[in-house]
């Protein structure tokens, strides 16, 4: 089973006092297990986005240490900002990351919320996913009027505090727990100063719209339902919320978003939506930013979405991808944008304590190093993978130049298509590289195991050939991955651009060699195996697949000699 890991993006009313927020977000990494992703302030809003990654259990412990430090040092009644607000730890969503379903979110943001109000003292509503009523789901409804509205609403019944204190405390006001989807924030400039331009724009996007009015102006008298409620026009996005303002930090006016489901509405999306209602009311928008992080999948996304305008091959590395997104977005207009910050994924990659350096890191110099060095990996394994993925790479090659070659427009997307499929192909190839060296750490750590007693060796015995098995599937993986590449180093051998045959003949031999190479690793290892049925059934799917391979690189290296003749 996967360990779960839930991500907390806590947001504090302080964006001003760096050194205070330092002191909060000391107090979240004096918990052993929880990594600091992003730490994003804002001037005129007056806020902080924090956000931290871990196990449920200290993700918990992280954010009532951290709540606690702001009570202590936070005093709404001196707060200003352009963000709704309510209280010192604003809000505190818990977010599934892996291993975890959102019930199950829910019920650790339900804890949270309660030992925040008993053991901090907060007054705690919880919302969306965690809410314990649902007039309470929407986020708006539960801060509605803001800190100034509390000392009422505090003293009305329907509003009584999930958990804490229902008295008004003045420093700490109030904190919203919850349970949610990832939630993209996201900021989009414009050329103008005007907030209620801005607004306008927010208004035409935003799911909730505006209010009718009888003449259709911001002016006109609002239209009411037979119930005596306001009538809402709603706005062109699903699943957006958003206003205008004025950033006095940068002098622009920006639509602030909240992208609540980006399955829904991506980010490209809704940037080309704003871009569309700009115009119309003659203002620009000159670029974008994004608060906090955002999933590696929306990024990747956005570059293709972009590409595919263009008529451009989308089976470009993931790194271009990124790049043509961040540019055709403007995210690097008001300050640089650093993937390895921004984007979840990298953020947890190179900011765990766990995380080691991979191999696939590595120049190839530096691999070729590693591999000729004194240590036992990366060993052969690995070189099977990394010369598959050398050969899926060169026929993902092919296929780009074939969709650019001048002429063959009629033909971008079919060679786009193509070069996607290489793409995943050596990308998973790229993964096995590591992987491999991985699965063999494994068996050295089982056979580590103490065997002082008679349970000790039992368990010893069962982990070795449990990693052994891993080490087994490992390089099984890397022949079926190759194998698989071979429909995409035919196509082009057949169909490609005529100058990059004898590319499309040496992705055929890598192919082929990763495949005996990661062939003879699983054999090696298969001796070990006490489950023969298990390890004769590998067996025979592993022979399979390299008598095809041998066969599909007969075939390639025919069509290549043909025309190369």
């Amino acid at each position: 089973m996967a360990e779960q890991l839930i991500e907390c993006v806590p947001n504090f009313s302080e964006g001003r006092d760096l050194g205070v927020m330092k002191q909060i977000t000391d107090a979240i990494e004096s918990v052993d297990g929880v990594t600091l992703l992003d730490v994003d302030p804002g001037k005129a809003t007056h806020r902080t986005v924090v956000t931290f990654v871990g196990a449920p259990e200290p993700v918990l412990e992280a954010a009532v240490r951290g709540g606690k430090k702001a009570a202590d040092l936070i005093d709404m009644s001196k707060h200003h900002g352009e963000h709704p607000r309510f209280g010192a730890m604003d809000v505190c969503p818990l977010i599934p990351v892996s291993g975890i379903s959102m019930d199950e979110t829910a019920d650790w943001a339900r804890k949270l919320a309660r030992r925040l109000g008993d053991e901090v003292g907060l007054t705690i509503y919880c919302y969306e996913h965690a809410a314990l009523s649902e007039d309470r789901r929407n986020l708006a409804a539960v801060r509605a009027g803001e800190y100034e509205a509390l000392p009422s609403r505090l003293q009305d019944a329907k509003w009584k505090p999930d958990f804490g204190p229902a008295t008004f405390n003045a420093r700490s006001g109030a904190t919203a727990v919850s349970a949610r989807d990832f939630l993209v924030a996201y900021n989009i400039n414009l050329n103008t100063t005007s907030t209620r331009r801005a607004n306008a724009i927010a208004y035409d996007v935003r799911e909730k719209g505006r209010v009718k009015t009888d003449d259709g102006t911001p002016s006109g008298k609002p239209v009411l339902d037979d119930n005596g409620a306001k009538v809402w026009s709603p706005g062109s996005l699903k699943c957006v919320k958003g206003i205008g303002w004025f950033i006095e930090e940068f002098g622009v006016a920006q639509i602030s978003m909240n992208l609540t489901n980006i399955s829904v509405t991506p980010v490209h999306v809704a940037f080309d939506e704003v871009c569309k209602k700009a115009s119309e009311r003659g203002i620009r928008v000159t670029g974008s930013e994004l608060v906090g992080l955002i999933p590696l999948a929306a990024m990747l996304d956005a570059g293709k979405y972009f590409l595919r305008k263009q008529q451009r091959s989308l089976g470009v590395s993931d790194a271009e991808l990124i790049k043509i997104a961040v540019k055709s977005l403007g995210l690097d207009e008001l300050y640089p944008f650093k993937p390895e910050e921004k984007i979840i994924e990298y953020a947890i990659d190179a900011r765990s304590a766990a995380a080691g350096k991979r191999l696939v890191d590595l120049t190839v110099k530096g691999f070729v190093h590693e591999t000729a060095s004194e240590s036992p990996a990366p060993g052969g394994g690995s070189v099977a993978a990394a010369m598959g993925a050398m050969g899926a790479g060169l026929a993902t090659m092919v296929a780009n130049l074939s969709s650019h070659k001048r002429g063959w427009d009629d033909k971008w997307e079919e060679y786009s298509d193509w070069a996607e499929k290489g793409k995943a192909l050596h990308d998973e190839l790229l993964r096995l590289i590591d992987e491999d060296t991985e699965s063999f750490n494994r068996i050295m750590d089982a056979f580590g195991l103490p065997k002082g007693s008679d349970g000790e060796r039992v368990a010893r015995t069962a982990a070795i050939q449990e990693a052994t098995k891993g080490a087994i599937e490992a390089p099984l993986r890397v022949m079926e991955v190759s194998l698989a590449s071979f429909e995409v180093i035919r196509a082009m051998a057949e169909s490609g651009l005529a100058a990059s045959i004898s590319d499309a003949g040496v992705a055929a031999l890598c192919a082929r060699s990763a495949v005996i190479g990661a062939h003879l690793n699983v054999k090696i290892n298969g001796k070990d195996i006490k489950d023969r049925a298990w390890i004769e059934d590998v067996l025979a799917r592993a022979a399979d697949i390299e008598a095809r391979a041998i066969a599909a690189e007969g075939e390639v290296l025919e069509i290549v000699g043909g025309k190369m003749a």
